[in-house]
């Protein structure tokens, strides 16, 4: 994930920061910046927050985020025109992402109304005949949120919403990059009915962020992005709960009965899509010796058919990555793979910041490139010969959210599902398939906890026993 989620320190921070288009450089917003000593400030507005959440019943809290769900339903081309204008997803991706985010809030509406707990069978356990009770699911208090760019609603609805199902509040930081539609988000629950103390929206520099991530008041910290920023989080914030999604670097293995036209579309879409920018996309691809040379003729065409440019063109496939810093890093990655031996068989063009989708093989297996988050649009083919040998180079790296693999048998698809080393394995799918409502997280280093709207609010809450002897 992107490593740009809290921002350097600065001596004098100006009033306001402006939001600029990835594409083409515009002014596309601005937001008020937190002033670097706000960070008590905004603990004690959370505080207050907390007690207002809490209070809220399950039916209050389920109104909010089902009002929260229609607000963007209703104006959901302007919030996807503020997702291609901030982050540069193009106009069909951003459509989509918002149905999601309705989606994510309307589960966790669901959540605040069905999840209160479960009742304790204390009788079942002899001495305790003469109990009764249950648990109840309470919330933590102050849970701090931190997101990235590449997902700037949706992303930021699965840690709200499950969150504000759970009584909670929440100080959110979204990315500095993409801060637009999480203030559209925000107003949208104060709108509904959500206390304004529930939900501080923060943006400033890592001092603020670090007072925040390190108070005592703060039960839990939300993060999505590098794992270097999680590493600097994971130091500061002490005894509290973490949850952290810090990227990936999913492998998809094609078999020798796999139907090639699918994986072919399946592929391209999951590699491509957002430019990359995603943390299940598809990085490598490893093909059975005696289909690759179709599979690869077939894939080359499909990406050659997707169109670069400009996001808010309805025809557009793939638009820029969300800055120059990011292009620029990607480019150096490129530079050592190709100097290292690595074949180029598409893209590796530029225009801006639209990386033309870019498809290697030979790429050396030591390389930042095969060992790294891609985060971009490049992906790497790669042959073999056995399935033993698919498996033990698909478990090779230390971050593993999802994985794929196509095939029409279903035990090996089974066998592989059980041995991959991955969060979620998508059998005869893409690695970049996700639904709002299931469990997400990694493997090894690509993660800590789960979102996923059920998930995510068990984690954000806690269960309370009560117990009565008759």
């Amino acid at each position: 994930m992107p490593e740009s989620t809290l921002c350097s320190t600065e001596t004098a921070l100006p009033q306001f920061r402006d939001v600029t288009s990835p594409f083409d450089g515009r002014v596309v917003g601005a937001v008020s910046l937190t002033e670097s000593t706000a960070g008590k400030a905004v603990i004690e507005t959370a505080r207050i927050g907390a007690r207002k959440a809490r209070a809220l019943s399950r039916n209050a809290r389920g109104k909010i985020l089902d009002g929260a769900a229609t607000e963007i339903e209703r104006r959901n081309e302007e919030f996807a025109q503020t997702i291609v204008s901030e982050a540069g997803k193009t106009i069909r991706q951003a459509r989509k992402e918002v149905l999601r985010a309705v989606n994510t809030l309307r589960l966790s509406a669901a959540e605040a109304r069905r999840n209160a707990g479960e009742v304790i069978p204390f009788d079942s356990y002899e001495g305790s005949e003469d109990r009764t009770g249950w648990y109840s699911r309470e919330p933590l208090g102050i849970i701090a949120a931190i997101t990235p760019f590449n997902d700037p609603l949706n992303l930021v609805a699965h840690k709200i919403g499950p969150a504000i199902a759970g009584g909670n509040a929440v100080i959110l930081k979204p990315s500095a990059l993409t801060p637009l539609s999480a203030q559209m988000l925000t107003d949208a629950l104060v709108n509904s009915g959500l206390p304004t103390e529930a939900l501080t929206l923060v943006h400033g520099d890592r001092e603020v962020a670090e007072t925040i991530i390190r108070s005592r008041d703060v039960r839990m910290v939300s993060f999505t992005g590098g794992f270097s920023t999680g590493e600097s989080i994971a130091r500061t914030a002490g005894l509290k709960k973490l949850s952290m999604d810090l990227g990936g670097n999913a492998p998809v293995i094609v078999l020798d009965d796999a139907h090639i036209e699918n994986a072919v579309e399946s592929c391209v879409s999951g590699a491509f899509w957002a430019a990359g920018q995603n943390c299940v996309g598809v990085q490598r691809i490893l093909v059975a010796a005696p289909v690759y040379s179709a599979f690869r003729q077939r894939f080359l065409e499909a990406t050659a058919q997707l169109v670069t440019g400009d996001p808010l063109d309805e025809l557009t496939d793939v638009g820029p990555m969300i800055s120059p810093a990011a292009v620029h890093g990607l480019q150096s990655k490129l530079d050592e793979a190709l100097d290292a031996g690595a074949v180029l068989l598409a893209g590796n063009v530029t225009d801006g910041n639209v990386l033309h989708p870019t498809v290697l093989e030979a790429v050396p297996e030591d390389s930042r490139l095969w060992t790294e988050e891609v985060f971009g649009p490049v992906v790497m083919l790669r042959k073999f010969n056995t399935f033993e040998e698919a498996i033990d180079v698909a478990n090779a790296i230390d971050f593993s959210l999802h994985a794929g693999i196509f095939t029409d048998s279903l035990a090996r698809a089974m066998e592989a599902a059980h041995r991959l080393e991955a969060g979620g394995v998508m059998i005869n799918d893409s690695s970049d398939y996700r639904f709002d409502g299931m469990p997400f997280g990694g493997a090894k280093y690509g993660s800590m906890g789960r979102e996923g709207v059920h998930f995510a609010y068990e984690e954000m809450t806690q269960p309370k026993v009560i117990c009565i002897k008759k």
